[in-house]
């Protein structure tokens, strides 16, 4: 069999796919309105689907490792709708970051050590009726910060009624009530 390859058509053809791309989504920082609308949409898409294949840790937990993905996302998306960067390596290494979150993630949750080095761990800020300074000093955080955590997670500002108060590793404030 013998395969009859005709460049000018396939060129043809293709040079014509190109300009219709070129024409609805343009090229370079000159766009108008009408090309970043269809950039945007196609980025908002696009963006979907690296969420789903990042997973719902990027927007349940809200570790640093979460909050970098949607930093980057958004960052490097961003320059596929103005066109500051070409679609197609934004595209890819969106594709990239979303990989390495979903294999850090996956690693984290089979290693403990890992998570600790990655993600830090809890710290204890109160217990036995008192604060611990030198963890509030560690954690940046004064004692408002904790009574606005406290109100939030255990419903009270009554501190007799609060055994421990810590800050998780994703920067939340939580508080656990004093045994009846």
């Amino acid at each position: 069999m013998v395969f009859n390859f005709q460049p000018d058509r396939f060129c043809l053809t293709n040079f014509n796919t190109v300009q219709l791309l070129i024409e609805i989504f343009g090229q370079g920082k000159n766009l108008t309105t009408l090309q970043m609308v269809c950039r945007g949409i196609v980025v908002f898409v696009m963006a979907l689907a690296l969420i789903r294949i990042s997973g719902r840790r990027s927007f349940g937990v809200r570790t640093p490792l979460d909050n970098i993905i949607l930093i980057l996302l958004g960052a490097t998306l961003s320059r596929a709708v103005v066109g500051a960067s070409p679609f197609v390596p934004v595209t890819l290494t969106c594709f990239i970051i979303v990989l390495l979150h979903r294999m850090l993630g996956w690693a984290i949750s089979r290693s403990e050590r890992l998570a600790r080095f990655i993600e830090g761990d809890k710290i204890l800020l109160f217990s036995k009726g008192k604060f611990n300074d030198r963890h509030l000093k560690r954690s940046l955080l004064c004692k408002e910060d904790i009574m606005q955590g406290v109100r939030k997670s255990a419903l009270t500002d009554d501190m007799d009624k609060i055994d421990r108060i810590y800050i998780e590793r994703n920067g939340e404030i939580s508080a656990i009530k004093k045994s009846p």
